[in-house]
């Protein structure tokens, strides 16, 4: 007789180890939540004893859950995230201890923290950091300790952390979304938020093989590796059936990601083999950006436990689909309306129109800070590949939408549906149906319905850069667009007047076409767009006095904070590409030489023995293969050296010529190296070669 299972409430399972408001009113006196929330609502700072309560709430509730320790959690600027634990207990001077949390701890911590990259917003001996809770976004219990979510800045107030960034820039886009909404005559909205939904791409690999690659441990993705017969050519993976093994760690993944509060929504199989995909509802972007943080993080702990490997790098086998972050984002109001929805009312689509206006020309004007947002060394070895869309920034409509923009711009009909041109005015506008073609697989930003999916994003990287730029931009236009029409008199005629114009100005960002046809850069560089191809292109034109600018007017970055981003940013491209180079040589010079000079010696064991039994006249295919594989190898030990040459020479890792100089000097060489490795993987023995081939590390899960 089989036991019978009981049925699982993932309702209960969901958000149980968060301090959400529900569990809030649990733990902490009533008037203390209503002071939170009002403080919350105007911006105020909290008063001590309502933090205190909050905090002694936040405990009991933490020690109920299993939790000893406290940390705040905050997104220093190497991209990952960070936290320093202490203990609830404090001696209580008897020789036992009591448990203490106040509310000063739980608003503002100082941590040491000074080996985090600060672009020079602070020395050593000012090493002092401080983190301060962010009770937009809930506290969490994980590994034993309640996680508070904070930003995290210097003495002097400079943000040295990717949160307090996102988080101004979501108020800058409020603000000038807002004042754009009393123009229109809604009087009703009080906020409106930009919303994010990233889709998390990444590969798992048996963690036995991947130990034996020194290449994935250090770098994150492999060097080297001859392609396999077989990868994605049959497109039998994508959507597949999914393994038992792999399904094991879904299964466990989304349990872990439901019990903090991250709605896990998709999974499936992407393209390349071994690779997969999940993706969470949306949210607000601060919100959206520690869950994606929280997800990654999680991926790899749970990839642990089922002896796996979770591998968030952007390319880790060359040849084979690399692995992106499609990330989609949208601006609620309040009250739950879609602005990026076209709407059922003439005053809705004017509505749609003119924020769809600001987002265009926002892309178009300020391209090059976008394609700076997801510009970094392993990003560069995906971008332009067949599996992601080209480093040209463009904007893919539709049909349909498109028609709309034409007809406005012409003033001529609306030809889809066969009506009178099209005004922008509140009262004057048609229905605009919902887009309804396929999104472009190509396109680097592309209008899905009612958002629009910035599919450039890497798979390892936080997305709260990203959604700051895109924040930031369009609220700088919904600023140029309120200062244009507020207080005009004939609303309806400047509302049709400025989209036009903008729609005119700004046209040429729009691409409806193959973002991978090769015609495309041709017609690109025509239309005056930039094609910033690598890292070393792209972020010479971060400090351009126009993105300063923007930063400033909004309040999201002073003109120090970003220039001490655009230092990390050099360094940590140059100290990658440098890390990446000193391992191949590692990997070239004790293991694959000596393993093609010990089946060299083999070979020349067989030709030897051959010519004594049957004579030096018969046919002998091994000498052929040991001459090719002696030239190789002299070739192989004499790029080497060069590299190592290079190595030595790479400047001070502080300019924008050290980033050419990577690129130029450093990475083509090692492509040249991994031309030759490759073609001797192909022609040595499985038992000779040192490193587990694609075809295992691909197949094996």
């Amino acid at each position: 007789m089989t036991e019978k299972k009981e049925a699982m409430d993932l309702t209960e399972i969901f958000g149980s180890m968060v301090f959400t408001d529900k569990v809030m009113e649990k733990f902490v006196p009533q008037a203390s939540v209503a002071k939170y929330r009002e403080c919350l609502e105007s911006g105020k700072a909290l008063p001590p004893d309502t933090a205190d309560a909050i905090a002694g709430g936040m405990k009991e509730w933490a020690l109920s859950n299993g939790a000893t320790h406290y940390t705040h959690w905050f997104q220093p600027l190497n991209g990952g995230t960070a936290e320093k634990h202490e203990s609830f207990l404090v001696p209580d001077g008897k020789g036992g201890a009591l448990t203490e949390f106040s509310g000063k701890e739980l608003i503002q911590g100082e941590p040491d923290a000074s080996s985090f990259p600060s672009g020079g917003l602070r020395a050593t001996f000012e090493a002092r950091g401080y983190s301060a809770w962010d009770p937009t976004s809930y506290a969490f219990i994980s590994d034993g300790s309640l996680c508070i979510p904070t930003m995290f800045f210097s003495y002097s107030g400079e943000a040295l952390d990717k949160k307090t960034p996102l988080l101004r820039s979501m108020q800058a886009l409020n603000r000038q979304a807002v004042r754009i909404l009393r123009i229109l005559g809604d009087k009703k909205t009080k906020t409106v938020t930009p919303m994010a939904g990233p889709e998390q791409e990444y590969f798992l690999i048996d963690k036995d093989l991947y130990n034996t690659r020194e290449d994935l441990r250090i770098c994150g993705r492999t060097l080297f590796g001859a392609r396999p017969p077989k990868t994605q050519q049959l497109d039998d993976h994508y959507f597949g059936t999914i393994k038992p093994r792999v399904s094991a760690f879904m299964k466990d993944l989304e349990f872990e990601l439901w019990k903090l509060g991250i709605p896990a929504k998709t999974k499936h199989n992407e393209v390349a083999p071994g690779q997969h995909e999940m993706a969470q509802v949306y949210t607000d972007c601060n919100r959206a950006n520690d869950q994606n943080q929280l997800t990654m993080n999680i991926m790899r702990k749970v990839a642990d436990r089922h002896n796996l490997v979770c591998v968030l790098a952007e390319k880790p086998f060359d040849g084979v689909n690399g692995s992106g972050k499609h990330n989609n984002w949208s601006m609620v109001t309040d009250g739950g309306d879609n602005l990026l929805s076209p709407g059922k009312t003439p005053s809705q689509n004017a509505r749609f129109l003119l924020f769809l206006t600001a987002f265009i020309s926002a892309v178009d004007e300020y391209q090059d800070l976008l394609r700076c947002s997801v510009a970094y060394a392993g990003n560069d070895n995906r971008l332009g590949g067949n599996e992601a869309p080209p480093a040209i920034i463009s904007i893919f409509l539709g049909e349909e939408l498109q028609a709309v923009v034409d007809s406005i711009i012409t003033d001529s009909n609306y030809s889809t549906k066969d009506v009178k041109p099209i005004k922008v005015g509140i009262d004057t506008m048609p229905l605009i149906p919902r887009d309804t073609t396929d999104r472009n697989r190509t396109s680097p930003i592309a209008f899905t319905g009612n958002k629009f999916e910035f599919r450039m994003p890497g798979s390892s990287q936080s997305i709260a850069g990203p959604n700051t730029m895109l924040n930031t931009i369009v609220a700088g236009k919904l600023s140029e667009f309120a200062d244009e029409l507020e207080g005009r008199d004939n609303l309806n005629t400047a509302l049709h007047d400025l989209v036009r114009k903008e729609l005119l100005d700004h046209s040429r960002i729009v691409f409806n076409g193959n973002g991978y046809d090769s015609s495309w850069v041709r017609l690109a560089k025509k239309r005056g767009l930039s094609n910033l191809r690598t890292t070393a292109d792209a972020i010479a034109h971060y400090l351009s006095e126009k993105n300063v600018a923007l930063m400033e007017s909004q309040g999201v970055m002073s003109a120090s904070e970003m220039k001490a981003r655009d230092e990390i940013h050099i360094e940590k491209y140059c100290n990658m590409i440098s890390i990446e180079a000193n391992t191949l040589l590692v990997m070239v010079q004790r293991e694959i030489i000596p393993a093609v000079s010990a089946f060299q010696g083999s070979l020349c064991s067989v030709i030897l023995e051959r010519r004594q039994a049957l004579g030096a006249d018969v046919p002998d295919p091994e000498t052929d293969l040991c001459r090719t594989l002696a030239r190789s190898n002299s070739l192989l030990a004499e790029l080497a050296a060069r590299l190592a040459d290079r190595l030595d020479k790479i400047p001070a890792a502080n300019s924008y010529r050290a980033v050419s100089y990577c690129r130029n000097e450093i990475l083509s060489l090692m492509e040249k190296i991994r031309d030759v490795v490759n073609g001797q993987e192909k022609q040595i023995p499985a038992k000779y070669w040192p490193y587990p081939s694609y075809r295992k590390l691909l197949f094996s899960v």
